[in-house]
């Protein structure tokens, strides 16, 4: 039988990782199983943090809504609701948009939930 030379993809799998762990620090970046056990973590960080973002952005809107809506003399939870009540259907993010650049457009659909509150 031939001898079987292993040594292309076990270099193949060594380099692969090394080149993900391009940048970091020290032998993190040089050592093969201290670069595995580096690019193991970054890329468990990343799939991870891909979902934190989506929560972490929908926290800031919210925030700036009621930042804005409370100039305005209501809740975050009241504005939402008489938007609801009036058929006015626009997203967190538009309206976290419309409450830092357009304060007037804000305001005016502020006034619009407030009527749809109080009929």
């Amino acid at each position: 039988m031939a001898k079987v030379n292993k040594t292309v993809p076990s270099r193949r799998r060594r380099k692969k990782i090394l080149k993900a762990a391009k940048g970091f620090r020290g032998a993190r970046s040089r050592h093969f199983r201290v670069a595995k056990q580096a690019v193991v973590r970054a890329q468990t960080n990343a799939y991870r943090d891909r979902k934190r973002k989506k929560r972490d952005f929908r926290k800031l809107w919210i925030t700036r809504i009621n930042a804005a809506a409370r100039i305005n003399d209501m809740s975050y939870n009241r504005f939402m609701h008489g938007l609801k009540l009036a058929n006015i259907d626009v997203n967190r993010k538009m309206l976290a948009e419309m409450a830092v650049n357009d304060k007037a457009a804000f305001a005016e659909l502020a006034t619009l939930a407030k009527q749809a509150l109080d009929s």
